[in-house]
């Protein structure tokens, strides 16, 4: 199934998760359990398993609200990509129609010099007295001859006619062209507008969930280290273990169907190295257990979804991504940069088949047996 973005609800959707969000965590310093609330729950085994699930509640609420501004901002950064996409198509169309236009124009200038010189010279010969001579010729051999001036005159005549003509359709043709770029031209500098408003969007949508992402850090270290106390664990085995659930929960959940990208959703900055991220990916096989010989099919498997751009984005589905996961926030289990960071996409992304799918290419070949290709 392909879940649609519908931009008020999903904006609606996103501003009532984050005001849930800011009753319960970033905006109510009251709603996070103190280090006394934590030592008095420690000395009830009931109180302290309520704490616990307390705890547990905060930090899913934490990680929903953060993955739900990540989408966001992927969304906005996805509209963003489509903007400059046209504006750059818009663009160059313009600049053809006009350099088509100029060209047009310097050759109905050029042909009508042709058509002037061939005129002059018409009237230097003057027809009516190759004519009169032909007429009044006394012998054969000068006929031959003034025969022949006639039919060069003749011949300059039809080509000084059809230089005049096509002169001037060259001439309506570059009329034409300047029209058409001037509307071009215009339809560009509205896309030029409408871009620069998607990039505010998409910046504003990218410091939200920046924002989002350093309240979610803030309140998690400290939730982890009060929920490692009340089990007596070290808050990095609690940390580890959540991730560990939440990369689970999301190889559980239904394959990707996010589609193949057909654009790109670029975070102001962003540095995609297709080239990188293959050497990096190849790097990390054997922590998978795998042999180089899945490279092979990694590469067939990514090229095809994504060509490798840690921007890439499904304008349809909104799957983000080099592993173009659906939703985009899956690959917060691998880390909080997942947005702007190839590596941790590939992480993600390997995991993802390797939990799904047990190796590359398996999930290649899954991708392959049916129509339309996901994973």
């Amino acid at each position: 199934m392909r879940r649609l973005w519908r931009g008020s609800a999903v904006t609606a959707a996103l501003t009532a998760v984050l005001v849930v969000a800011a009753g319960v965590a970033p905006a109510n310093a009251d709603g996070y359990p103190s280090w006394d609330d934590v030592q008095a729950a420690k000395n009830n085994a009931s109180a302290a398993q309520a704490e616990v699930d307390r705890i547990n509640g905060l930090l899913t609420t934490l990680q929903t609200a953060a993955n739900a501004a990540g989408d966001l901002a992927v969304k906005r950064l996805g509209e963003y990509g489509t903007a400059e996409t046209a504006l750059q198509t818009a663009t160059a169309k313009a600049q053809s129609l006009a350099e088509k236009a100029q060209e047009a124009s310097a050759e109905a200038d050029a042909l009508k010099t042709q058509s002037g010189k061939l005129a002059e010279q018409l009237t230097r010969a003057g027809t009516s007295s190759v004519s009169l001579r032909l007429f009044l010729s006394p012998n054969a051999a000068r006929s031959d001859s003034l025969l022949y001036q006639l039919g060069a005159v003749s011949k300059l005549a039809d080509q000084a006619s059809s230089l005049y003509a096509r002169a001037n359709a060259q001439r309506n043709l570059a009329a034409s062209l300047s029209e058409q770029a001037t509307s071009a031209q215009k339809v560009r500098d509205q896309l030029a507008v409408e871009a620069k408003k998607a990039l505010e969007a998409a910046t504003a949508a990218k410091q939200a969930a920046d924002a989002q992402l350093a309240d979610q850090k803030q309140h998690a270290d400290t939730l982890y280290a009060q929920l490692a106390t009340l089990k007596n664990t070290e808050a990095s085995v609690e940390k580890s273990y959540a991730e560990g659930q939440a990369a689970a929960a999301a190889a559980a959940a239904a394959a990707n169907p996010g589609g193949g990208s057909d654009g790109f959703a670029p975070p102001p900055g962003m540095v995609v190295d297709p080239a990188g991220a293959q050497a990096y990916a190849a790097s990390r096989l054997s922590a998978f257990g795998w042999g180089g010989d899945q490279m092979g099919c990694l590469i067939k498997l990514w090229n095809h979804e994504s060509g490798w751009r840690a921007d890439a984005y499904n304008t349809s589905s909104g799957a983000y991504g080099i592993p173009q996961a659906w939703p985009a926030s899956k690959m917060s289990s691998a880390g909080p940069d997942w947005l702007t960071n190839q590596n941790t996409q590939v992480n993600w992304g390997l995991d993802y088949i390797n939990r799904s799918y047990g190796s590359p290419c398996r999930a290649w070949n899954f991708e392959m047996s049916h129509d339309p290709n996901w994973y």
